[in-house]
């Protein structure tokens, strides 16, 4: 007798795709407001195959954080370490901040991290513990830019690359919750100058105590 091996069903939908759709729906809508029917309806996939792809709304939600802060996130980091000069690359963190923030694909504003992850770390589980790396290691990126830099001989020797790496995060962070508000692109390039500026200031003045 012949024995006809059974082939699995295939995926009739794109996985990565599905998932980028639920950061769109999560940002949004909040953790809370992020219902099923919401995230399947966008997903373009039924319940018991989210279920079976992705475990419950939690796991997906936790899933959706580190695929933003593995990715998307990392478009103003590209621009900080592609740019050879230093404040021109600073720049470009900011600009491409700006861009991502007033234009994502999913039509949400700011930054996902900051305007839905962020509110939800003090009650989801495990939220907490992507927020705090997610920020660590950006930090960290931006800072070995700036140690580069100083090696390099264009950044003074007393130039803090941990303490401004800190100080361009959190404008940026201003930055994508102004977004958030509604204030337009134009609005938010006006103050670019003034915040690199702010983090390149110690080069300016290194003899000033950073």
């Amino acid at each position: 007798m012949t024995v006809t091996k059974k082939v699995g069903r295939p995926k009739k939908f794109d996985r990565d795709d599905a998932l980028l759709k639920a950061i769109g729906v999560f940002w949004k809508q909040g953790y809370e407001g992020a219902s099923m029917k919401l995230l399947t309806d966008e997903m373009g996939i039924n319940s018991p195959s989210l279920y079976a792809e992705f475990g419950d709304k939690h796991a997906l939600y936790l899933e959706a954080i580190e695929r933003y802060a593995q990715n998307d996130a990392c478009a103003p980091l590209v621009a900080l370490e592609t740019e050879p000069d230093i404040a021109k690359a600073v720049r470009a963190f900011f600009e491409a901040a700006i861009d991502y923030s007033t234009h994502h694909e999913s039509g949400a504003r700011g930054c996902f991290l900051a305007t839905c992850v962020a509110t939800s770390a003090g009650h989801i589980d495990g939220t907490a513990t992507l927020l705090r790396d997610a920020i660590e290691t950006t930090d960290t990126r931006i800072a070995a830019r700036f140690d580069m830099e100083k090696a390099r001989g264009t950044l003074p020797a007393s130039f803090s690359s941990r303490d401004q790496a800190k100080l361009l995060f959190d404008l940026r962070q201003g930055i994508v919750f102004r977004a958030r508000a509604g204030y337009s692109q134009a609005e938010l390039t006006a103050d670019i100058s003034k915040c690199v500026d702010a983090v390149m200031a110690p080069a300016l003045c290194p003899t000033a105590t950073a």
